[in-house]
């Protein structure tokens, strides 16, 4: 039953009229925003729509995404901030409460969504270009 749901909604997604870069790229750019915390499905739905890019595959990126994949991120986000400030990251595990962990997070985060993005718009032009073939 939910491969039959998971198969209608990319049989809908290769059906929609936008290109498949706009497509891929809409997946991209949810995927990123569903990795960074505070941010999700809202914000991948507004960037979207303000890069006229498909709103529907971005919803998807951030779904898939968000929360759940945002907790498994954290501490690889402290240790690649950390290594690119030269900071040691137990050391800013352990300055939590006093905010000097917030650089090597975001930083952290970024490089990580970054990444993904760019994964997540590559496979996903991919795929959409296999199964336009069938």
């Amino acid at each position: 039953m939910k491969n039959e749901k998971i198969n209608k909604l990319i049989q809908h997604l290769v059906g929609i009229s936008d290109t498949p870069q706009k497509k891929a790229l809409g997946f991209g750019v949810g995927v990123f925003l569903g990795i960074l915390p505070g941010t999700g499905p809202i914000a991948a739905f507004v960037t979207a729509s303000f890069l006229h890019l498909n709103r529907a595959s971005a919803l998807l990126g951030s779904l898939l995404t968000n929360t759940w994949l945002s907790f498994v991120t954290f501490i690889a986000a402290v240790k690649i901030g950390s290594y690119l400030l030269r900071v040691d990251w137990q050391q800013s595990l352990q300055y939590w409460r006093s905010g000097k962990i917030i650089l090597p997070v975001i930083l952290g985060y970024l490089i990580i969504a970054l990444f993904a993005g760019l994964i997540g718009y590559l496979t996903a032009l991919i795929a959409i270009k296999l199964i336009r073939k069938k």
